[in-house]
């Protein structure tokens, strides 16, 4: 019995085009469940969009020196191309600068407003005064307070996936002038979470959600336990949707708040253009609602807008959340900043007409569990081991020993043997089997088993040996050759929802489109005897080593050249006295004990014996040394600085620093330097603290 399914997929920012990770994390998946869902006659609601009201927008924009609407104007096109170049077959794309997702997310926002859903209150918000501007989510760097990452966001740490109020961050700065900002008293509008804790508990925790993935439950388990808190869901910008009650002068909804309704407002525009009730699919019961998203947009989509659906009282909650982990790249993570990522358009231009490739390949190593790696060593090993040599060997020995031997009409098969009875049976078995993996979301376990079956073909053709008896047993290779070509039939159905290109280029040369999902595990025959089929012609083709060095290369190019932009030479700061080159004072030190300081990058806790005393001090350099390194180094140490606290650790001094001649950091060292003994001595140009 077919049922009803609402399918959506994150909302990607329209601040740059679509790289491996989104295509891994999201799209793809979410694409092969909406595929097997349709080819399994289900109703399927398969919506996405551009979502246009994100900080990054702005900056982006503030930075090209144009306004957002051409940032998103320009990026929205180059997505949905993308989208459409891999075949990701959303019923609707839209955006969230449409003016039905305007008219719906400002109705949304008024309906929980008159059901006093909302509590209003007066807070302090960090305030750049040079900008003369609130810094609202990205607007605002700083430390993550609960993995220590030094570059979270204001909304967010993408370390460890905290989500985050910019009031959270130790040591903020404004990313719009660098300032560090001060507090400010601002109105705003917040959803009380904690109003809705007893029913997340009972509805995730205590209900039917622990089929939910690991990372999930677990994600929103510990969320829950820890005691939600009351989310502000407007903002101080002038970019997105204006909050539409008195007193909303001058500030937009929360782009969490605005871009879940996007989905809704994208089914209002689908169902409006074919005539469906978009209701159906948000409002029946009947109907299954899943959301495919990233780890990092857990905490958003089953917390934040569950809780923003029950408060409205007349929507379906999400039957399953199914968000994947991360994707790297060759060991690093994918950085849009630093172009260490592996952008669509360009993959097109390096690989023309091999998105199934691309496809395969994120799925087969799909982060379905954890963070997992994409190499460019494997991509290739993937296409040359597996589809070309498994695949599409297969295809074309059926194909090119059909057209040779039969003139491309199939033949009529004799009685069957044993092995061809077991073959076909096979057959019928792998629907169910990899149904069974995709409706479990096991998409990885499911493109497995696709090959699996090509496998099986293989097997079956190596083992009956068609080209040995076509002299000796005609009958005998007929019937090899039909039963080769169900198999063919069959992976031209079942590859649809992961290879969809190679899916009608197959049955293109079959000259068949008449099976269904369910054919292939009820019919006896998929393709007819005297069926007469096209020529045969390569469905995969090997990739070179040439052409993966070409990607490596691409990618150390990347490297080098963030590593050029980090040894970008400071400009002089302003002249001082030589009284004021007095106060300093400047002591040679012995470094006697060295740790890391727990959950930092770049910090190191010393003891160090100035021969004065022996005093703590926190030093930024445990990226270029480790504890071992530094123990009995001698050091040059200014000794009069102001303690600081830093990480709640007393710091009690400074370590000069410079660079060597490669831009390594390395120590002004008091044996080779000229020497500092009372602060009243030149140093090295180039010199740093740290």
């Amino acid at each position: 019995m077919s049922k009803r399914y609402t399918i959506t997929a994150a909302l990607p920012y329209t601040n740059g085009p679509i790289h491996i990770g989104h295509l891994a994390g999201v799209y793809v998946p979410a694409d092969i469940y909406s595929r097997y869902l349709r080819l399994t006659g289900n109703d399927v609601a398969f919506i996405c969009g551009s979502d246009e009201h994100g900080v990054p927008i702005t900056i982006k924009a503030k930075k090209e020196g144009v306004t957002p609407q051409d940032i998103v104007d320009k990026y929205h096109a180059i997505i949905k191309q993308s989208f459409l170049d891999f075949g990701i077959s959303f019923d609707n794309y839209s955006r969230t600068t449409a003016q039905i997702h305007h008219d719906t997310a400002q109705e949304f926002f008024k309906t929980l407003y008159d059901k006093n859903e909302f509590v209003e209150e007066v807070t302090e918000q960090l305030y750049d005064a040079e900008a003369n501007q609130f810094l609202a989510d990205r607007f605002v760097t700083g430390t993550c307070p609960k993995c220590g990452n030094e570059e979270a966001y204001g909304d967010q740490c993408e370390s460890c996936g905290s989500s985050l109020n910019a009031t959270d961050l130790i040591n903020p700065k404004s990313a719009i002038t660098g300032n560090v900002p001060s507090l400010k008293e601002t109105k705003h509008w917040f959803l009380p979470l904690n109003k809705h804790e007893d029913f997340l508990r009972e509805w995730i925790l205590k209900g039917h959600k622990k089929d939910w993935k690991p990372n999930v439950y677990g994600q929103v388990k510990s969320w829950i336990d820890d005691g939600l808190r009351p989310r502000a869901v407007t903002r101080d910008l002038d970019w997105g949707i204006p909050v539409p009650v008195d007193g909303g002068e001058g500030k937009v909804l929360y782009v969490w708040f605005d871009a879940p309704i996007g989905y809704i407002s994208a089914t209002k525009e689908w169902a409006a253009r074919e005539g469906k009730n978009w209701e159906d699919y948000w409002k029946d019961e009947d109907t299954k609602l899943v959301h495919f998203i990233g780890k990092d947009n857990i905490v958003f989509h089953c917390i934040i807008f569950p809780s923003m659906l029950k408060a409205e009282g007349s929507y379906i909650l999400p039957e399953n959340v199914p968000a994947n982990e991360f994707l790297n790249l060759e060991g690093q993570k994918l950085s849009t900043s630093k172009n260490w990522a592996v952008w669509l358009p360009d993959y097109l231009i390096d690989f023309p007409n091999q998105q199934d490739v691309l496809r395969y390949a994120l799925t087969a190593n799909a982060p379905e569990t954890k963070d997992n790696d994409f190499t460019w060593k494997d991509f290739q090993a993937r296409n040359n081991n597996e589809l070309v040599a498994i695949f599409g060997n297969f295809i074309n020995r059926v194909v090119v020993l059909t057209n040779k031997y039969y003139d491309g009409i199939i033949p009529a098969p004799s009685d069957y043997s044993t092995i061809d009875e077991e073959t076909l049976a096979a057959v019928k078995a792998y629907p169910a089997v990899i149904s069974s993996s995709i409706e479990r979301y096991r998409f990885r376990e499911a493109s497995q088993e696709l090959m699996n079956l090509a496998r099986l073909g293989n097997k079956y053709l190596a083992d009956e040996e068609p080209w040995k008896t076509f002299k000796t047993d005609e009958a005998r290779t007929k019937t090899v050759m039909f039963i080769a070509l169900q198999i063919a039939s069959a992976l031209a159905v079942l590859s649809e929802p992961f290879l969809p290109f190679t899916s009608t280029k197959l049955k293109g040369i079959l000259n068949s489109n008449d099976n269904g999902w369910e054919d292939v595990s009820t019919k006896d025959i998929l393709i007819q005897a005297a069926h007469q089929i096209g020529k045969g012609e390569l469905l995969f083709s090997k990739i070179e080593d040439s052409q993966i060095e070409e990607q490596l290369q691409k990618l150390e190019a990347s490297k080098k050249a963030n590593e050029a932009e980090k040894k970008v030479t400071e400009p002089q700061k302003d002249e001082i006295t030589f009284d004021d080159f007095t106060k300093l004072d400047l002591r040679v030190g012995t470094i006697l004990e060295a740790e890391k300081m727990p959950k930092t990058k770049k910090l190191l806790v010393l003891k160090v014996d100035t021969g004065i005393d022996t005093r703590t001090i926190v030093s930024g350099i445990a990226e270029s040394f480790s504890p071992e390194d530094v123990i009995g180094k001698r050091v040059t140490v200014l000794v009069n600085l102001a303690p600081r606290a830093l990480r709640g650790v007393e710091s009690q001094g400074m370590i000069l620093m410079t660079e060597d001649k490669d831009g390594n950091l390395v120590f002004v060292n008091p044996d080779t330097s000229t020497a500092l003994n009372t602060g009243t001595h030149g140093v090295n140009n180039g010199l740093q603290i740290s």
